[in-house]
């Protein structure tokens, strides 16, 4: 006599069954783990970035792109995200099933270290407050307390960086506009559009993530209100937050090789192929150290553009006029001063993240546990005997977040992710099988990887075959990977 099986158990065989169709044919191939490089573009053409003039087109002075560049076009203040003028919904055979998306905080202040040691005009943020208070449970009141940065007759120390009322960094006015604007075009898409998210919050249904930097939550806040605006006005909501040292969406987490492989030749590193531009670049230092005061020696501002860039960046992204040399007002930094500094920023992000062969392997060890978190939710969503009820995730993270992921990925196309930068996971079905749609600036993102290529629609388990041979199962290769074992 033949043994019973449960009505569960049926639908577990009938669950390995599909899954066994699904991965048959074409798509059981082996998975191509290696690094591809990128396309070859201006971008990362160091003759171009050297000798060439402006920047690509790309916009650094306003988080409103011209209807005459394109939604498309790459904007520093406020990147392209998925809205719904712009959605291409995918044929009715597939049906959405789970939506995680990371994206970069928007538009802020420059970080303290990243101003001059003498500005020579004030930054006031007079137009927001930010809160900071505590709530005991079951109590849940306190006193909407907000900081007032002020500055005192008594104190004979200048502080770092701008005079005024900022802290550096923090979301500004407009930035926190971006973020409410963001969550609403999402909330456009994946609402009013596709119908997929609840009209009302459920946080069965859906989740927030942040990181340990204040700012992320500062972002949060804003995104919440634009999807959720008559639950979350003046309201409390809980965004999920990992202890800061093992949190892998900023990443937090420390991983020894990787930062020494970043550090071999990137960042600090005396790999000709990345001192090259910098040694090309000594009139360019000489004109923005005479501005800036910034001691000719200090590396943290000379092994690389970051600094410059950002402290450039922030400024007009914000309206503010290009910096002048404190006791000389003739001698100023000039746009075509910022968009060299912005298209060497532009060759660094694309070497360090892309160009280099090594790369993948750096990128991989430091966010690889995000990776593997992204995969464990995908799985979660596909489970047909134990499906998740979390239908949608988003992680408000920031540039090395989104560096690492793009790295990972092998988009073709590497740029320095702007405020706002957003990648979206799409999980879909069609006739008991999965696929995914990836979305970077909310067009269908291009890997260089030959197994991932366009990533429209493409099996699940071809994606989930490719993290899990970086970094295995749940990260299990993280630890050792970090160790360079």
């Amino acid at each position: 006599m033949a043994p019973k099986i449960s009505a569960l158990g049926i639908v577990a065989l009938l669950s390995l069954r599909v899954q066994a169709q699904c991965s048959s044919g074409s798509d059981s191939r082996v998975v191509d783990l290696s690094w591809h490089a990128p396309n070859k573009t201006n971008i990362n053409d160091l003759s171009q970035v050297v000798n060439g003039t402006g920047i690509y087109g790309f916009i650094f002075n306003t988080s409103i792109t011209p209807a005459t560049s394109g939604y498309r076009t790459y904007n520093w203040c406020n990147m392209p995200h998925v809205r719904r003028q712009e959605y291409v919904v995918p044929p009715k055979e597939y049906k959405l099933e789970y939506v995680e998306l990371i994206h970069r905080h928007h538009k802020r202040t420059p970080y303290a270290s990243n101003t001059f040691p003498h500005e020579t005009y004030a930054w006031y943020c007079d137009d927001e407050a930010l809160f900071y208070y505590g709530t005991p449970n079951p109590d849940g009141h306190a006193a909407q307390v907000n900081w007032q940065v002020y500055t005192s007759d008594s104190n004979p120390l200048a502080p770092e960086g701008f005079n005024g009322t900022c802290q550096f960094p923090q979301i500004t006015a407009g930035g926190l506009n971006d973020s409410r604007q963001h969550g609403k075009d999402l909330f456009g898409v994946y609402h009013d559009l596709l119908g997929f998210l609840p009209a009302k919050y459920d946080a069965d249904k859906i989740r927030y993530r942040v990181t340990n930097n204040v700012i992320t939550s500062q972002v949060a806040g804003q995104i919440v209100l634009g999807q959720y605006a008559d639950q979350f006005t003046d309201k409390p909501v809980s965004v999920a937050i990992q202890p800061d040292s093992v949190d892998s969406l900023e990443p937090g987490y420390t991983c020894t090789n990787a930062s020494k492989t970043f550090s071999s030749y990137g960042v600090g590193s005396k790999a000709a192929n990345w001192t090259l531009h910098l040694n090309e670049s000594t009139a360019l230092f000489s004109k923005l150290d005479s501005v800036s005061g910034v001691n000719t020696s200090d590396p943290d501002w000379h092994n690389w553009f970051d600094h410059y860039f950002d402290s450039l960046s922030a400024r007009l992204c914000h309206d503010k006029p290009l910096p002048c040399q404190a006791d000389n007002s003739s001698n100023c930094v000039t746009q075509t001063d910022a968009d060299a500094v912005f298209r060497r920023g532009q060759y660094e992000y694309s070497f360090i993240y892309r160009d280099s062969p090594q790369s993948l392997a750096a990128s991989t060890a430091s966010y690889g546990i995000w990776m593997a978190e992204l995969a464990s939710n995908l799985r979660a969503a596909t489970n047909a005997t134990n499906k998740s009820p979390v239908r949608y995730r988003h992680n408000v993270a920031h540039d090395g977040s989104m560096s690492r992921l793009l790295s990972i990925l092998q988009v073709d196309v590497m740029v320095w992710p702007g405020m706002g930068s957003e990648v979206v996971f799409e999980l879909y079905s069609r006739d008991g099988c999965y696929f995914l749609r990836v979305l970077w600036g909310g067009q269908v993102l291009r890997s260089s990887n030959p197994s991932l290529g366009l990533m429209d629609l493409i099996p699940v388990q071809t994606f989930l075959d490719y993290v899990d041979g970086l970094v295995g199962v749940k990260a299990a290769k993280v630890p050792g990977l970090c160790k360079g074992e």
